[in-house]
């Protein structure tokens, strides 16, 4: 058997509901594969999809994918179509009983099924180890060498080094994280000629060596566009949650040259959520990453520039045009704009708080730390779907998570399916009407101080791990004197300009604003940054197509 082209990294996942049946096919392919090849075991659909993505963004190989047909919540042959998002040419085995052998002969159309096994495939050396063996080679016969990864060297209780992880993990930037305390991370900061004062180090694939950069270098570096390819466009759309993505996807797909400006990593706040359950055609769910990034594609696939690591600090009218102007001091041009700038979690104001963020205090759901939270007592405050969808993600590595809200329940905020499932997790909390008082720790989070809001009594408890998701601040004070907004900075659009039945008094045209569109004729609003928007994915990818619907009306008229 020829060795393969990375046998330390590339991997052969196995993914089996029972047990038992998990631990006989690990050990079977540990016996004959496992001095070339890393074993991966999952014992449900969902868990082994989170594997692979984790093996996505370190670098990793994957080569051979066995599940077994008969899994509840996700059956194998979805498994397998999921899978192929991730890792498409791993090659795909479905592990049936003799009753299910029509569905995987219907698999072999559905996911290019490249094999299905009967139980039992005893004995191995005749019913298993031909096959895989098989799969192997044409598996080593196309060129599934390992993406090229990029190295962090940083400290575990750096807010800079966790800025860095997330950004390349949001971006889907394969990376692998080394810890300045651990040798190879001594070795690579000795190769780098660097003592490790300033953190984090980031080594390219070239070898190019960053030491804490920033992000429009580290993008610049990775691989991610920064520089517009022209001065002026039909469409800018500004902010990369789902109302800019899917502003990009048809405003590119309609022939309107577009181009996205996001200021760190697409997907907004819905792309950093672990599990989004109750969006339209994803009845198993589907996690913001992959939404985001199909999402992406899609919008590239049409046409679409995307930029990151961008911030845009001004809109200016000039004529026709709009002028869109970066932190730089460069601008592009436009016929048309979309503000979907979006919104960021408020800050807890609470003492020691400011200190400790991103060394244990983490705002939103921070995915790359989920994973370190390992049998740790976590904090989740907040009571809306994102706090109980990142409690639930957090459930599956913590000891423990306890929800803090400073409401009566959780009922009036958060969706039901959320509610039933808090309820029903073994490890999973709520203490309402519970504020944090302050946190304390020198180079961590240790403990925090929490208030009861209706009585006024205080505790400490023992805490290093502490995520935040109260309300939501709207990214648009770069837009003051520019464009209308309310009191709390949410863009006016359509009918809320209009006072008493009254145009504003400095809307030019004849006519009133169409229903997405702002106080500056031609640019629109879509998503969460819009006053009184629905906050909602769907909400706002219908948005982000309708702003389009309504941009072409404008050019038309204008």
């Amino acid at each position: 058997m020829a060795e393969p082209t990375d046998g330390a990294r590339t991997v052969l996942l196995t993914v089996d509901d029972d047990p038992g049946v998990s631990r006989a096919v690990a050990r079977d392919l540990r016996r004959r594969y496992g001095a070339s090849y890393r074993v991966v075991r999952a014992e449900s659909g969902p868990s082994a999809l989170e594997a692979l993505r984790e093996l996505k963004l370190r670098g990793d190989s994957v080569a051979v994918l066995l599940a077994d047909y008969r899994m509840p919540v996700m059956n194998g042959v979805e498994f397998l179509e999921r899978a192929m998002d991730v890792f498409p040419g791993a090659r795909r085995v479905l592990l049936t009983a003799y009753a299910d052998t029509g569905a995987a002969i219907d698999a072999i159309n559905v996911v290019d099924l490249d094999h299905y096994l009967l139980k039992p495939w005893d004995p191995p050396e005749e019913k298993l180890y031909p096959v895989v063996d098989d799969l192997l080679a044409a598996w080593r016969a196309g060129d599934h060498r390992p993406v090229p990864f990029i190295k962090v060297v940083g400290h575990r209780w750096s807010a800079r080094s966790s800025e860095v992880r997330e950004f390349l993990a949001r971006n889907q930037v394969p990376y692998r994280w080394y810890s300045v305390e651990d040798p190879e991370g001594r070795r690579l900061l000795a190769a780098a000629g660097q003592d490790g004062l300033r953190l984090p180090l980031v080594i390219t694939p070239d070898g190019r060596v960053l030491v804490e950069p920033e992000a429009p270098e580290l993008a610049a570096r990775v691989g991610l566009a920064t520089t517009p390819t022209a001065d002026f466009y039909d469409l800018v759309v500004i902010g990369g949650g789902p109302a800019g993505l899917g502003s990009a996807v048809y405003g590119a797909s309609e022939g309107l040259r577009t181009v996205l400006v996001e200021r760190s990593a697409t997907g907004g706040q819905a792309g950093q959520s672990s599990r989004i359950e109750n969006y339209l055609g994803f009845p198993d769910g589907v996690s913001g990453a992959q939404l985001t990034d199909r999402a992406r594609r899609q919008a590239t696939r049409f046409g679409a520039e995307i930029l990151t690591a961008r911030e845009v600090t001004g809109l200016e009218v000039n004529g026709a045009a709009r002028i869109v102007r970066f932190a730089d001091g460069s601008a592009i041009g436009a016929h048309s704009v979309i503000l979907a700038t979006g919104v960021q979690y408020r800050r807890l104001t609470a003492d020691g708080c400011a200190g400790l963020t991103g060394c244990g205090v983490f705002y939103g759901s921070a995915l790359t730390e989920a994973p370190s939270c390992q049998g740790h007592d976590v904090f989740v405050v907040g009571g809306a779907n994102s706090a109980g969808q990142a409690a639930m993600y957090l459930s599956r590595f913590a000891k423990s998570v306890t929800l803090l809200v400073r409401g009566a329940d959780l009922a009036a905020s958060m969706s039901h399916y959320l509610v039933q499932q808090i309820t029903e997790a073994p490890n999973v909390a709520v203490r309402a009407r519970t504020e944090v008082e302050a946190a304390h720790g020198s180079d961590r989070l240790e403990r925090l101080t929490l208030r009861r809001v209706d009585t006024g009594e205080a505790d400490q408890v023992e805490a290093q791990w502490m995520f935040v998701f109260i309300g939501a601040a709207p990214l648009t004070g770069w837009l003051d004197g520019t464009v209308r907004r309310d009191g709390r900075g949410f863009i006016l659009a359509g009918p809320d300009l209009t006072v008493d039945g009254q145009l504003p008094a400095d809307w030019e045209l004849e006519r009133p604003p169409y229903h997405l569109e702002t106080s500056v004729p031609g640019v629109f609003v879509a998503g969460d940054a819009r006053a009184e928007s629905a906050k909602r994915v769907a909400s706002a990818v219908g948005e982000g197509a309708m702003a389009v619907m309504l941009v072409h009306r404008y050019l038309e008229q204008s």
